[in-house]
């Protein structure tokens, strides 16, 4: 299966979404965030980040999901800054500190494509929702210089609904988080008390445009949703109406990661109930509410 930008290139749609997403940067609203910073002259706005990308690191990853990491790793490109910000994050010094530095297009084609060449079966944009014109630009350059593997988009699920329909027919794989489906929690630990309905509209544009994950006679995801969801202590991720929106409004084929590895990371001591990492029982009650909602498909179990 070809990669989709490849047909966008050929058909000049990659270069029209590009020119389009980076003259939004001048009045920034790529994100439900619509802080309007002006980034282009110098704002940085919510996401800390002005007219270049920053990056924190790249790599083949192996700690991916199965279908994404298979035998070769998946190739991760981890951007600095987040649009999101939770207060546990567990790449706080990346996603808050800003531990990073700011790359070129030349640069950011020439990480996809050293990443290629080592391998890797996918690039992985890894918290992407705040430079999807920085990727666009860079990607015109990787692919005329041979780049031919899919892209997996990230992110939080804190994604803007016109950002997501200019990747439509370039994106390969999304893998967002569904992290909460209380609003109060959101507003609480993200300070983004529409991060559950944001969330819910952003995974349906992704399955409208990709459908249900694919993996190949290999093993590898080629072309579809992956959600990802971590389980917190005392049910505050909100596992069972969340697994029941994915299985009743998505497709019960949604292919879902439900993820055990919740630990007090940056601000979470503010919360008395987001101290402590969540007890093996809380994540089997989780599995079990997600088959009980219809969802099948889950990886590593």
């Amino acid at each position: 299966m070809e990669a989709s930008y490849l047909s966008a290139y050929r058909e000049g749609i990659l270069k029209d979404r590009a020119d389009s997403l980076y003259r939004d940067l001048r009045d920034c609203t790529l994100c439900p965030r619509n802080c309007h910073a002006a980034r282009l002259s110098g704002d940085t706005g919510t996401c800390n980040t002005g007219e270049h990308a920053l990056v924190s690191s790249y790599m083949p990853h192996f700690g991916e999901e199965s279908p994404i990491s298979g035998t070769k790793g998946s190739g991760t490109i981890f951007f600095t800054n987040c649009n999101l910000l939770c207060s546990f994050c567990q790449n706080y010094d990346i996603s808050h500190e800003g531990r990073g530095q700011p790359v070129t297009s030349r640069e950011l084609a020439d990480m996809m494509l050293s990443l290629q060449v080592l391998g890797c079966h996918n690039i992985n944009f890894v918290t992407p929702s705040h430079v999807v014109p920085q990727i666009l630009q860079a990607l015109i350059l990787a692919v005329e210089d041979g780049l031919n593997i899919p892209l997996v988009y990230n992110s939080g699920g804190y994604d803007h609904i016109s950002t997501l329909k200019q990747l439509d027919g370039i994106v390969d794989i999304y893998m967002p988080d569904f992290k909460f489906w209380d609003s109060e929690i959101a507003q609480e630990t993200c300070d983004a008390t529409d991060y559950p309905e944001i969330a819910k509209q952003a995974i349906a544009e992704m399955h409208r445009q990709t459908g249900s994950l694919f993996i190949n006679h290999s093993g590898l995801a080629e072309r579809g949703l992956l959600v990802r969801h971590l389980v917190m202590p005392e049910g505050l991720a909100g596992t069972a109406e969340v697994m029941t929106y994915l299985a009743r409004e998505i497709s019960e084929d949604t292919y879902v990661n439900i993820m055990p590895q919740y630990r007090p990371c940056g601000r979470a001591w503010e919360s008395p109930k987001l101290q402590r990492p969540i007890q093996m029982q809380e994540f089997r009650d989780a599995i079990n509410l997600a088959r009980n909602a219809g969802i099948n498909r889950l990886d590593k179990i």
